[in-house]
This record gives C-alpha cells, sequence and structure tokens, in this order.
C-alpha cells in the first residue's frame, strides 16, 4: 500500500490521508485548537460557533472541504498505519461532497464522524463494518439495507431529512438514533427497518421522526427505547409507528424523558443517562401523531405506556395479540382514538383509570391478564365501568378475566360484584321476555350473586305465610288426631320443606293449599341462593 496520499488529492484530504494512517481525529472546525497538525487556530475566535454550527446557513469552503471518494478511498483501500498504530477515520467538522459509495464494501477500520455535513446520500447498503458512528452529521438521507456491523451504528443527534433505510441489517451492538431528526422518503416513511436485527438495544431517545418509523418483524436483543421521542405522521402514510411482530428481549420504553441532563449536553445520550430523576422534574412526554402499530409483537420483560397519543377519526393504538409478563399504562392524558388490546396477554396490568380512552373506543375481546396492580385508586366499580365501556357487543369472557384476576387477588366479594353485572349487561342483549324474567332474578336474587337480598325475601314470605295460615288453619291430616296448630312452623315447613318442624299432620285445601305450593316453590329458589352465599362464605373463610 501507498504510503503518500496521491497527488491529486488536495492539502485538506492529503491531510485526512495522515491522520488516517495515525487513527487519530482530523479536526477542520473553526473553534480554537486549530486543525490536525497544526499548533493554534488560524480563524477569529468570535462568530466560529456560528460557522460550526452543522445545520446553520454558514457556508463551508475549500478548507473544509473532502471529496467523498476519498473517504471511500480510506476505507475500502486505505495506506497501512504508521507502527505502533490502529488506522482509523475520526473526522470532525468537514464538507463531504458526492455520493458516499460503500455499498458491498468491508470497512474493517473505525469509523467515527461528528459535526460533518454531507452534500449526498450515504450509500451502505449489503456493507459489513465493525462500528460507525455518525454524530451531530447533516446526511441527505442513508441508504444502508443488509448492512451488518460488528459493532455500533451511531446515528446520534444527526438530520436526515430523506429518511433512513436499515431494511434486513444486522447491528451486532446497539443502534442510537438519540436526539436525531429525520424526515420522509418519497414513500412517508423516515426509518424503514422492517426485519432489521440489533444484538443489544435500540435508543433512540428525544427522535423527532417525520413519517413511519417502521419495524416491522425487527428483532432487539436489548431495549428499545423511544423515551420523549417526538413522531409524526405524514397526509401520505398515516402511521407514525409501525412495529408489527417485533421481538424485544428486554423493554419497549413509550414514555416521558426527564429534561435534565440533555439540553445543551454534547454526549450521545445525554449527561445523567440512565441517573434517577425526581418525579416533579420537568420532562418531555413521549408523543405519537397518528396511528402506532405493536400488533403481534413480544416483549420479554416489560411494555411500558405513558405517553401522548394524538390520533385521528379512524386511527388506533393497536397492542392486539402482544405477549408481555408487564403492561404499564399510564398515560397522563387519555390517547384521542382507539386502543385495542384484543387477544393481547400480559402477566401484571399496572395502569391507573384516567389513562383509558372514553366512549367505546377500548378493544378488549380476548384480552387476558393474570394480575391488577393499579397505580392509582381504581375500584370495581370504576373497572366495570372500564368493561362497559370497551365494546358496544355483550363480551361475557372479559367480564370472566376480570373476575379471574380478582380472585386471584383475593377480592372474592369484588369479583361476584363483577360477575353480577356481566348478567344484568347480558340481560340488556335478550329479546324482551327474557330481559323481563331477568328482570325478576335481578330483584328477586340478585343473580345469586345477592343472597342477603333472597334472605329477605324469605323473611317476608315466612311472614305474609305465618299471617295467612294463621287466619286459615287447616283441616288435620287424620280426623281423630289433631297436632298442635302452629302457623309460624307450618309456614316455615312450607319454605323449607326439607325440615321437619312437627307440622306434617295438615291437609290443607282450597286456597291454603296454593299458598302452601307457593311457599315450597318460593323456599326452594330463595333457601338454595341462600345456601350457596353462605357456602361462598365459608370457603372464603
Amino acid at each position: 500500500m501507498a504510503e503518500q496520499a496521491p497527488e491529486d488529492w488536495t492539502a485538506v484530504e492529503r491531510g485526512l490521508w495522515e491522520a488516517f494512517r495515525q487513527g487519530v481525529i482530523y479536526d477542520l472546525a473553526e473553534r480554537d485548537g486549530g486543525r490536525f497538525g497544526e499548533p493554534g487556530s488560524n480563524h477569529d475566535p468570535d462568530g466560529a460557533a456560528g460557522r460550526d454550527d452543522v445545520f446553520g446557513d454558514a457556508p463551508w469552503g475549500p478548507e473544509r472541504t473532502i471529496r467523498a471518494e476519498v473517504i471511500a478511498r480510506l476505507l475500502l483501500d486505505g495506506p497501512a498505519p504508521i507502527p505502533g498504530r490502529v488506522a482509523a477515520l475520526k473526522l470532525t467538522g468537514a464538507l463531504v461532497t458526492g455520493p458516499l459509495l460503500l455499498a458491498g464494501g468491508t470497512i474493517t477500520h473505525y469509523v467515527e464522524l461528528h459535526d460533518c455535513r454531507f452534500s449526498n446520500k450515504l450509500l451502505m447498503s449489503e456493507a459489513r463494518a465493525g462500528t460507525l458512528r455518525f454524530v451531530t452529521c447533516l446526511i441527505p438521507r442513508i441508504e444502508a439495507s443488509r448492512l451488518a456491523t460488528e459493532g455500533d451504528l451511531h446515528l446520534a443527534r444527526c438530520r436526515i431529512p430523506d429518511g433512513i433505510r436499515l431494511t434486513d441489517a444486522r447491528i451486532g451492538t446497539d443502534l442510537l438514533l438519540n436526539q436525531s431528526v429525520v424526515g420522509a422518503d418519497r414513500f412517508g416513511r423516515s426509518l424503514s427497518a422492517d426485519g432489521m436485527s440489533i444484538h443489544q438495544d435500540f435508543e433512540a431517545d428525544r427522535l423527532e421522526s417525520t413519517g413511519e418509523l417502521s419495524l416491522r418483524t425487527a428483532r432487539i436483543g436489548g431495549r428499545l427505547s423511544l423515551r420523549g421521542a417526538q413522531l409524526r405522521s405524514t397526509p401520505q402514510n398515516s402511521t407514525c409507528l409501525n412495529a408489527v411482530r417485533l421481538t424485544v428481549g428486554h423493554t419497549l420504553y413509550l414514555t416521558s424523558s426527564a429534561d435534565g441532563g440533555w439540553y445543551g449536553s454534547r454526549t450521545y445520550y445525554g449527561s445523567g443517562y440512565g441517573e434517577h430523576t425526581p418525579a416533579d422534574s420537568p420532562y418531555t412526554p413521549f408523543r405519537a401523531y397518528g396511528k402506532v402499530r405493536l400488533a403481534d409483537s413480544r416483549f420479554e420483560s416489560a411494555c411500558l405506556i405513558s405517553g401522548e397519543f394524538h390520533l385521528g377519526p379512524g386511527q388506533e393504538l393497536s397492542l392486539s395479540r402482544i405477549q408481555t409478563p408487564e403492561l404499564r399504562f399510564s398515560c397522563r392524558v387519555p390517547p384521542t382514538g382507539k386502543v385495542s388490546l384484543s387477544r393481547a396477554r400480559v402477566g401484571n396490568l399496572v395502569d391507573s383509570p384516567a389513562s383509558w380512552p372514553q366512549g367505546k373506543h377500548l378493544g378488549l375481546t380476548g384480552f387476558t391478564y393474570e394480575v391488577l396492580r393499579p397505580l392509582a385508586p381504581f375500584g370495581v366499580r370504576r373497572r366495570i365501568a372500564w368493561l362497559e365501556s370497551a365494546a358496544v357487543e355483550f363480551q361475557p369472557e372479559s367480564y370472566e378475566q376480570l373476575a379471574a384476576a380478582l380472585r386471584r387477588d383475593g377480592a372474592d366479594d369484588d369479583a361476584r360484584e363483577v360477575l353480577y353485572a356481566k348478567q344484568r349487561r347480558r340481560r340488556r342483549s335478550l329479546p324482551l321476555p327474557a330481559r323481563l324474567w331477568g328482570l325478576v332474578q335481578d330483584y328477586a336474587v340478585g343473580y345469586g350473586y345477592r343472597p342477603g337480598r333472597a334472605g329477605l325475601w324469605l323473611l317476608l314470605a315466612w311472614a305474609l305465610g305465618s299471617a295467612f295460615f294463621a287466619a286459615h288453619e287447616p283441616q288435620p291430616l287424620k280426623a281423630d288426631e289433631k297436632p298442635h296448630w302452629n302457623a309460624a312452623l307450618y309456614a316455615l315447613s312450607q319454605l323449607i320443606p326439607i325440615v321437619d318442624f312437627g307440622q306434617s299432620g295438615w291437609n290443607p285445601g282450597g286456597a291454603s293449599q296454593w299458598v302452601a305450593a307457593g311457599l315450597v316453590v318460593v323456599g326452594w329458589v330463595l333457601a338454595t341462593t341462600v345456601a350457596a352465599g353462605a357456602s361462598r362464605l365459608l370457603q372464603r373463610g
């Protein structure tokens, strides 16, 4: 390999050649400190920060310009390192002109670019690399489908107005998009990453995305963090997050991001990343303006949702058929559209009453959960209202699911309240004759879930029967044997015919016979209800 840069390269490009061989940073910014190989800055520092603004309007001249083909030559067929050094491309403050063509290539060197402007899109499809870091760079578009890296891919704090394509890419460790601003391509997608696999984490905290963030069938070994992200759909594509059949090895975060440590920070993550912040500290919520699709996805640790979902007519937050040990749904502002949890399966359901949408905008068909862990008081009546606001049609399995979860927590009374509400809700879906009979059952015995009410009716029937037979003493069964007459015990023996109160020697006739028969029927119905209630009480004891 040549040890000298090509003669047709500019002085700035030859400087990059030498920096590459030494593995040191080649800094072309106009701040104090100078460029690589210079003892100090030749520029007036006043106003240098504005001229160094990657996203500003200040022009960058030939003294900061490097052709993309020079970078491609260094990465794909670069010179040997100086003995004792490791060759690496570390470039800061450069204007890169022309398309950077790395598609299909193998990049064995470490790559890190800070505060650089690219005039054309970056082409890395089917390339192989170690670690690639582009931080605070302006890149028109990134084409990197089927890119394979052994290390990180950092795109933190970048602006990429025409979107990113990472379809079927394989990232060896982490993918970072923290604080980046990504626009939409011609299909209305900001990030096309269907089928992408990431060995560890995908961090996109405070990402600003205009267009569909597409992660269909992607596999993430660690966590997927969109804390404080701002996702907006486009007129041509109403979806802002599409992550159906996504697999996350740890936790999904659609949550807020504490402001402390982000503003003014020059790090990739923001200073204080991962530290505990006070509950009352300022924060930026996750916001989604458009459809959010997480259907059929798996989250091996938890799915945490506490953002704002601004959904238009016909749009929904789809959590259908997701699987996770814990779903934490704690939005400070209820979603404006529908939230679908149809056939989702979760372990712990952690929520609060104010987090759910109102007005038949909740889909709970087949939704199963093991344990309820509310973040705020969520009484059984509010839970029942939560179910009844879920769907227009009667869904008995939703009530059964809620009752089962309450029983597992030992709240048997609340579980019976739910099952009672199920019967009352079912009655409204029946034909008129069945509704009338159901109304009788409700007022009489509370569908069997109000044994106390049945006991009161039993006492009333006993009192009325005793009063009637006190005035209408029946004839004895045998004329020559007249047992001692007791109207109250006789009425009680009719209500509870399995117990002998010594009043079996009487033969009622006429109206008395009809009253006695009515007491027998009423007694069987009401006494069995009372007995069932007492049995449940003994089982709880």
